[in-house]
């Protein structure tokens, strides 16, 4: 089952006026997207068909005029059975079980997104009378800070890439030779572009254009953008594809990045490749490990080159600033390392 149809059997067991929202309001989002704020929206139904609306036997049945009469404490006893809740499940055999559900308070306020989401759009549209999903509360985070790839990190992370028949032996090894230069091709050009997993993944081959040293992606929200190549980038990517031509088992014909039964690189495939290579280049850090983090190392990379915020801004694909400006703020460590390693303490350096 496709992910396209698994998508249309959920949102058939909910409202049709929730089907209605997440096509307007995620219409270009992935289908993974889409559906985790589908998830969210049911979860939000169970818990009022459990609590408030004991009566309403499917999910379907729920209407705009029930979700107006929704109190602000009802939304406040929601948040609170988000923390850890559990529901009752039903296999093809028949048989019932029970899952345990916790989320901590990024999950909590995911899942009151998605609602609050809802409701906006309800409230647009003249269906209920008030949005009293404003009054909410979020969940206070206490962010981590997660950092980029150091240069020796880097350094590291690319020479295992490149020279992977120095750190690999066996089985391991013969799996990286198999997909060396597409793997070369792929991570070169994350580093390179800063593009999302998802953009890449999801890149044509006919999205590369060579005489313009650029290929096209499309962005959150279905906007495309032409990204320009570095050098490396696209020496890599033409080698690519040269290989890419000479392989016999594309079963997808037209994407760029392709698995080794021919058909599209998943992102959930990147991210364990590019594990892989971590452990091998000895970094560690969790976060670091994950292919975000070579976006954060490009943005921090450039921020510490001198290229102007708004630029990366608009490199980066981010339509709000204050996104990037969490990039800088992770520069702004190095820098504030370099200035207090060399600060006397004595102000002999002043005379």
């Amino acid at each position: 089952m496709s992910k396209h149809t698994r998508l249309q059997n959920f949102l058939m067991r909910l409202p049709d006026f929730v089907f209605d929202y997440i096509e307007v309001a995620y219409n270009g989002e992935s289908i993974n997207t889409q559906l985790g704020y589908a998830t969210d929206i049911k979860i939000f139904f169970q818990f009022l068909q459990k609590f408030k609306y004991k009566d309403v036997e499917n999910l379907e049945d729920f209407t705009p005029q029930m979700l107006d009469a929704v109190t602000l404490t009802d939304l406040n006893r929601f948040r609170a059975y988000l923390v850890e809740y559990t529901n009752e499940y039903t296999d093809q055999n028949g048989k019932t079980w029970v899952r345990t559900h916790r989320n901590g308070p990024e999950g909590v306020n995911r899942k009151l997104s998605g609602v609050r989401g809802l409701y906006r759009y309800l409230y647009k549209n003249a269906l209920i009378s008030q949005n009293v999903t404003d009054k909410v509360d979020f969940k206070k985070l206490h962010q981590k800070m997660k950092r980029p790839l150091t240069t020796a990190e880097t350094v590291n992370l690319i020479s295992v890439i490149y020279d992977g028949e120095k750190y690999f032996e066996g089985r391991d090894l013969a799996e990286y030779k198999n997909k060396k230069q597409r793997d070369i091709a792929l991570f070169t050009t994350y580093l390179g572009t800063g593009c999302r997993v998802s953009e890449i993944v999801g890149l044509n081959i006919d999205s590369v254009d060579f005489e313009t040293s650029s290929f096209v992606v499309t962005r959150k929200g279905g906007d495309e953008q032409e990204i320009f190549m570095p050098v490396q980038v696209e020496n890599e990517l033409f080698l690519y594809l040269n290989q890419r031509k000479e392989a016999e088992n594309a079963k997808d014909k037209n994407a760029l990045f392709l698995n080794r039964t021919g058909t599209r690189l998943s992102a959930q495939a990147v991210e364990m490749t590019l594990k892989k290579y971590c452990r091998a280049a000895g970094i560690t850090d969790p976060d670091k490990c994950k292919p975000h983090a070579l976006r954060r190392t490009f943005a921090c990379n450039m921020i510490a080159d001198g290229v102007d915020i708004k630029m990366v801004a608009e490199l980066m694909g981010h339509k709000n600033i204050e996104i990037t400006h969490k990039y800088y703020t992770q520069y702004a460590v190095q820098k504030r390392k370099e200035v207090m390693r060399n600060f006397d303490i004595m102000g002999t350096d002043n005379g």
